[in-house]
């Protein structure tokens, strides 16, 4: 499969990389490094990433601003997305031959070629991947590395999460040969501002728990706007629960005025299945969804509580 990407990619003088909407870490981790891969390979090609912004996520890289021309005749690489409704940036749909680089479950396809790896930790390891197995014709750059490492680092949770695999360990080591700063990539990654922080505080006061081990909070717009903390800003501490003694599974209801984001987590019972009851999906231990009502989200919830219990007898090690 690597070689068949490679030689797709060889074909066209334009690429341009779209990946998800409200990008994480391996988003943009994964089509900022192809992005440097190719350019130093292929100096000749056209090569652009493209999507919306996340202010706080703007270390990671930064997008391009192209015009709807430079679609024409291209070849459009979306990485890291399950689902065509979660690309971001629309346009992908005119360019000439849509590539597919994930490693979420393929439960919707899309596109023309689709390489998908669900044993990879992220989408950035398989970039790696595909660096390393084109050698011969691939070159990497410090910033290539550095992205590949922080979008392995998200994913990955800092290599704690159970997706976190023996080759994982042996291409951070590999990485961590490269010249940028480790040190740097983690303060960007892990500094809180004193907003969220409170609202740390808030949730941890909030925060519901039932009794088989489901834990919820619902982050209406008016505390949002009394703590001063975006939508967006909030996906960055849904792991705090992670620790937990007796959670099982944990959703974050997060308001956006015109729609409800939903972000599901859990320690090793499989929820994926449950955000894609609502157009949504991701990976086995954390996942979203968007729904547009209150109600929708107790509806949600119940189904999250059921599908614990159902599953609570599992062995998932």
């Amino acid at each position: 499969m690597v070689q068949e990407v490679l030689d797709i990619i060889r074909g066209y003088n334009t690429v341009i990389i779209h990946r998800h909407i409200h990008p994480d870490l391996d988003a943009l981790g994964s089509q900022g490094a192809l992005a440097e891969i190719l350019k130093i390979s292929f100096p000749n090609k056209n090569i652009y990433i493209v999507g919306e912004e996340d202010k706080s996520l703007k270390f990671v890289k930064r997008m391009d601003d192209i015009s709807d021309s430079e679609y024409n005749g291209s070849l459009i690489i979306i990485c890291d997305t399950d689902c065509e409704s979660r690309i971001s940036d629309k346009r992908y749909k005119k360019g000439d031959f849509i590539l597919k680089i994930d490693h979420h479950p393929n439960v919707v396809p899309y596109g023309d070629l689709n390489w998908t790896d669900v044993s990879a930790s992220s989408t950035s390891e398989m970039i790696y991947d595909l660096f390393n197995n084109g050698k011969n014709g691939l070159l990497l750059t410090n910033e290539a590395a550095r992205l590949i490492y922080a979008g392995i680092i998200g994913d990955t949770g800092r290599l704690l999460f159970n997706n976190t695999t023996n080759k994982t360990f042996s291409i951070v080591n590999e990485l961590q040969k490269w010249d940028f700063s480790i040190e740097d990539l983690y303060t960007d990654i892990y500094k809180c501002n004193l907003n969220l922080t409170r609202l740390k505080g808030y949730i941890l006061q909030h925060f519901h728990i039932s009794k088989s081990g489901v834990g919820y909070i619902k982050i209406r717009n008016n505390i949002l706007e009394k703590y001063k903390v975006m939508p967006n800003e909030v996906t960055h501490i849904i792991n705090i629960f992670s620790d937990v003694d007796g959670i099982k599974a944990w959703t974050f209801f997060i308001d956006e005025k015109d729609h409800i984001k939903v972000r599901i987590r859990s320690k090793k019972i499989p929820i994926d299945q449950v955000a894609q009851q609502y157009g949504g999906g991701g990976h086995f231990l954390s996942a979203g969804a968007t729904i547009h009502t209150w109600d929708e989200a107790e509806t949600m919830l119940q189904q999250l509580e059921n599908h614990v219990n159902v599953h609570a007898l599992v062995d998932y090690h």
